[in-house]
């Protein structure tokens, strides 16, 4: 459930402010009570009045944030919005996207609650689209001018810097004229948007809207990463395995992708299979039926790296065990299949032996992963329809 507050606005010459909201500031906020009074402060220094101006924060704290907002939003000329996520799904990333729908203006600019992206930048951002005719300008860290001084230690740097070489490695065609992909800091067009194919995991947001609604023109511009003013940096190692999750889901989006992992993914459920046959014979299980249930330890296996890696997005519409029991049945028709394949390949169009296994092996491997995806992922009739109409 989301609370919506919106803080009492001191009124303004109307000349000043020719129309609200030509800039949307959208700032997720978890836990920044003690930032969000300064950066309320430097947002009301920095825009000009020439550029009229929005501020919503969308926040997951379980702290004072918003009433610290309320309060410090009535000594500010522009309105503020604070719309409080009791379920905060998608992590800051999906704050993010709260905010865009929530957005009513040309341009949404999304910065860090933490004073570390300067709001000074703010209507060089927005001048910057406008002049280039850009939907996406994004604030580099890595441009000349640029500079990442703000962060803090050297692991720090190091893995801002692998992560970031590994998305533009990952992604070379989505990311081409985006020198820093790991930025939180950006303006957007909200014509060039389409919020609804976003699906965010965690606090990476550029580069989700960059693979998945990347505007065909972008623009950057350098900026100076600052020190957290206050607080504590939330990029964690839960966060890590977040990033690389999405990076995964991110990378399989497109079927024939999604069809190579899981063929990968496939092959590494050997691993646990071996070694569980490798168990039950030493403890004089006889082999067959030691295969059987060491099968199982793979199909587990599998199961657990393609709900997480695959088809994250896609487990809405089944509970966990009916997901289970499709997947570990086609899982196991598929060796029941393969036998009388290879028999029909050898015996009725002259195959020899391991020519008919290879064709029997990737005939039931396609097989098996369109029947995952139309059994087990994909939306039962009824709700898909019931999708479209909504």
């Amino acid at each position: 459930m989301t609370h919506e507050y919106l803080a009492p606005v001191p009124a303004v010459d109307a000349a000043e402010v020719a129309e609200p909201g030509a800039v949307t500031i959208v700032v997720p906020t978890y836990n920044e009570s003690a930032n969000v009074r300064r950066l309320l402060r430097l947002i009301t220094e920095s825009v000009p009045a020439r550029l009229p101006c929005e501020v919503v924060f969308v926040d997951d704290s379980t702290d004072d944030t918003p009433e610290v907002i309320f309060e410090a939003a009535q000594d500010c000329p522009f309105p503020v919005t604070v719309l409080h996520r009791e379920e905060p799904a998608g992590g800051l990333g999906g704050a993010v996207v709260e905010g865009m729908k929530a957005a009513g203006s040309e341009w949404i600019v999304v910065m860090d609650g933490d004073c570390q992206h300067p709001p000074s930048l703010v209507p060089e951002l927005v001048a910057t689209g406008q002049r280039a005719g850009a939907g996406l300008v994004v604030a580099s860290r890595y441009l000349p001018g640029g500079s990442r001084a703000g962060l803090a230690g050297g692991y720090r740097v190091a893995v801002s810097r692998g992560a970031t070489w590994l998305t533009k490695a990952l992604f070379p065609g989505r990311l081409r004229g985006i020198s820093d992909p790991m930025s939180g800091f950006f303006a957007v067009r909200r014509a060039d948007l389409t919020a609804e194919t976003l699906k965010p995991l965690g606090y990476k947001i550029l580069l989700e809207l960059a693979v998945r609604s990347r505007p065909r023109a972008v623009a950057e511009v350098p900026f100076v990463f600052q020190e957290r003013y206050a607080g504590e940096s939330k990029s964690t190692a839960r966060e890590g395995v977040r990033f690389l999750r999405h990076l995964a889901g991110l990378r399989t989006d497109a079927p024939l992708a999604r069809m190579v992992g899981f063929g990968l993914i496939g092959a590494s459920g050997f691993v646990p299979n071996l070694v569980g046959l490798w168990a039950l014979t030493a403890l004089g299980v006889h082999y067959l039926p030691a295969e059987i249930l060491a099968n199982q330890l793979g199909v587990a296996w599998n199961f657990l790296l393609i709900e997480q890696l695959l088809f994250r997005n896609r487990r809405a519409h089944r509970r966990w065990w009916d997901r289970l029991g499709r997947f570990a049945l086609l899982a196991n028709a598929d060796l029941v299949l393969r036998i009388p394949l290879i028999a029909l390949f050898v015996h009725r169009f002259g195959m020899g032996a391991l020519s008919a296994t290879a064709l029997a092996l990737v005939t039931t491997f396609v097989l098996r992963f369109v029947g995952t995806e139309a059994l087990v992922y994909l939306p039962r009739r009824g709700q898909a329809a019931a999708r479209r109409a909504a």
